[in-house]
Formats: C-alpha cells, structure tokens, sequence
C-alpha cells in the first residue's frame, strides 16, 4: 500500500517532470547530454549541506552532488532512453516525500537534475542524488516538496527500456 503522501508526490513528480521535461513530442530527441548549471548560490547551499552532513559525494560542474553505491553494467542511458527506476525521495532534513518500487520514465520528461545523474550509471547501478532547487522543482512549491528545496534521491536504475 502506497503511503498517501507518495501518491501526491508521485503525482506531482510526474505533473511537474512533465512540464520541466526537455523533451517535446513534436521535437526527436537528438541524444544531446543536458548542460543547464545551477547558480552559484544554490552551489554554494547545497556544498555547505553536503560538508556539514560528512557525506562523501562528488562534485558534478552542473552543480548538484552524486554517490555512486554500484555502478551498474553495460551502455548506460542517455536523455533520450526510457528508463525502469526504483527510488526514495527525501527532503534535507530526511523526510520522505515520495517512492517507488518500480516505474518506468521517459528520462527526457524527468526534472533535469534525473536527467543528468541518472545516466552516469548503468542497468543494476546505484546512485544518490543530491539536487539544488534550479535542477529539481526550483521555486514552485509540491505537495511536500517546499519551494526551493535541495532533494535527495536514492536511486536503482534497474533496466533501461
């Protein structure tokens, strides 16, 4: 049974994915990796969560932080692949606001900060995101999601589709 939260969350995660996708039906998708940056100031905010919470991330120069727990095997998805994912999603102070134990996407409909991480593992791999506002929701407020929230996501990609 899906906790009613998560089924807000999700439902939010796939309106708002679908409104921040990159990708257009009417448009193909050409392959093409995502370069949006965040700004230095949520750079600067999320280091400071990441450094005071001794966790042991990556730096990415797109701006948000990634752990690779597994890095998967074989081809890895691009923006374009559409992907079967589990995940939890956290809010900074460990609150969960939302999950799923398998669902497929369109990684290119997906908030760009998935679309950035997601394809740094393979099929079986295990990541941990840590997104700034500006590549996850930014300033719009979701159900229980606050505005300009850095998110933590824990991801299995479990197969590319």
């Amino acid at each position: 049974m899906i906790h009613p939260i998560s089924k807000i969350g999700l439902l939010g995660l796939l309106f708002i994915s679908l409104l921040t996708g990159c990708q257009s039906n009417d448009v193909p998708c050409d392959g093409s990796s995502v370069t949006t940056k965040a700004p230095d100031a949520e750079v600067t905010t999320l280091k400071q969560y990441i450094t005071t919470n001794n966790i042991q991330a990556t730096a990415d120069p797109r701006g948000f932080y990634y752990t690779i727990q597994s890095p998967g095997t074989g081809q890895k998805p691009t923006v374009c692949s559409n992907v079967t994912v589990k995940y939890v999603g956290k809010l900074t102070n460990g609150q969960q606001f939302d999950s799923s134990n398998g669902i497929s996407f369109g990684l290119g409909e997906l908030v760009v900060g998935w679309q950035e991480g997601i394809p740094l593992i393979a099929p079986g791999g295990k990541i941990t995101l840590y997104l700034p506002p500006s590549l996850a929701y930014g300033a719009r407020e979701v159900p229980g999601i606050p505005a300009n929230s850095i998110l933590v996501f824990d991801i299995d990609l479990v197969k590319i589709n």
